[in-house]
């Protein structure tokens, strides 16, 4: 399988209207106007799921490949026949009124978020961080659709979010957003956390141009947002901040479809990459643990992730830290806490509640090379790491030059 290099020169700009992780036809990286969370990447070329070997995929696959999990992906549809990912998507699972073009991706983006959660890396292609994972795919319009009959066809965001909460998937992700909700997109997601759905989404890549702004579905109540780090831990530029950045994820220098020819791999970043990693972390937790309710999984993921800063004063550019599900399958006693209070949500005695048993300080010494798992000091879930810290000196996060860590004071702007 063939990787292309984007262009320095190409820059992202996003918005409802643009779409994300897109190669234009030519085959250079390009970033229409759709609502998908992609971002120029101009830093040379990246290594091959170079987060695998930090996150320490090899030792979590011995314990859970995410087998038994249904991952729906609400996106511009998947494909299900490139090689990493036949035998991964159920197609048949797609019922009415959100089946038409499930399978066709109009795009590429949706199939890349489906193989970056679940693809096998055969043929060459993007391993998946929970490989054992199956997708159920839902296609949603966007204004980058030009055919008037197949736009009209095609569901809206809330028909999508609202099917993919009547499938057995136990966790949805969203990689799409932008500044206006589309009608009906919040009582959809309220339907699906009703339906015990765990939902991730990304939070957008336009905080050079307009940090501090709100992106939904991200900052809807009981949504969780994910941010963009890099092998280093240092947030990406473009990744926005906010008060509903709850977790970070890897989102930079990863690889995606170039096109819809889907023969090449371009290199990209956003957090719409970031959504989908955190969604398959999510997913292996979930299958070494089936009888955990989503708020179970996700206290889990904040208890252990990596950061500098106290649990209770969550940053507004990583949240509540960078995840690390390792730290949760290695303790298989670990304490899920409640299962029916959502972590995240002060006003239910969440956010600022002690953390239920967090996991031991991870005191293993791996190489430099696995900044992402590696335990230095004695904190919630596991210490401080590189990949927390990457850039932060003393609580600062290095975001274009070093800007303090903002604190927020509750998770939703919304």
């Amino acid at each position: 399988m063939n990787r292309r290099k984007k262009p320095d020169s190409m820059n992202g700009v996003r918005s409802r209207e643009r779409v994300a992780s897109v190669c234009a036809v030519l085959g250079v990286w390009a970033v229409a106007a759709s609502g998908l969370d992609s971002h120029a990447f101009a830093d040379g070329d990246s290594p091959r799921e170079w987060y695998l070997d930090s996150m320490r995929a090899s030792d979590m696959w011995k314990i859970s490949t995410g087998k038994g999990v249904k991952v729906a992906v609400v996106d511009t549809g998947v494909n299900p026949n490139t090689p990493s990912l036949r035998s991964q998507v159920l197609s048949q699972e797609v019922a009415q009124p959100a089946s038409y073009g499930a399978t066709t991706d109009y795009q590429g983006h949706g199939t890349t978020m489906a193989e970056l959660i679940a693809g096998t890396g055969a043929g060459g292609g993007i391993k998946g961080l929970a490989p054992d994972v199956k997708i159920v795919p839902f296609r949603v319009a966007m204004k980058t659709m030009k055919d008037a009959d197949d736009r009209k066809r095609t569901a809206s965001a809330a028909v999508g979010i609202r099917a993919a909460a009547d499938s057995d998937a136990k966790i949805i992700n969203l990689s799409f957003g932008g500044a206006a909700a589309e009608p009906g997109e919040r009582e959809a997601v309220e339907y699906a956390l009703s339906k015990g759905k765990l939902v991730f989404a990304a939070t957008g890549n336009d905080e050079e141009t307009s940090g501090g702004v709100l992106e939904f579905p991200a900052a809807f109540p009981g949504v969780v947002g994910v941010g963009a780090a890099d092998a280093s831990g240092t947030v990406g530029k473009f990744s926005q901040s906010g008060n509903y950045v709850d977790l970070a994820s890897p989102g930079l220098n990863t690889l995606a479809w170039c096109d819809t020819t889907f023969q090449e791999y371009c290199n990209a970043s956003g957090t719409s990459a970031a959504s989908a990693i955190a969604s398959a972390s999510a997913a292996l937790i979930w299958s070494a643990h089936p009888t955990w309710t989503a708020d179970q999984v996700l206290r889990t993921m904040i208890d252990t992730a990596g950061r500098s800063w106290d649990r209770n004063t969550p940053s507004k550019y990583l949240g509540y830290g960078l995840i690390r599900p390792r730290l949760v399958l290695e303790k298989p006693d670990i304490d899920p806490g409640p299962a029916d209070v959502d972590p995240v949500s002060p006003e239910q005695g969440g956010s600022r509640a002690a953390p239920a048993a967090p996991a031991a300080p991870d005191s293993s010494a791996p190489p430099k090379s696995d900044p992402v798992a590696k335990g230095e000091e004695q904190g919630d879930g596991g210490g401080n790491t590189p990949w927390a810290i990457g850039g932060v000196v003393a609580g600062l996060i290095a975001i274009g030059g070093g800007v303090a860590a903002a604190i927020r004071s509750g998770r939703r702007g919304a």
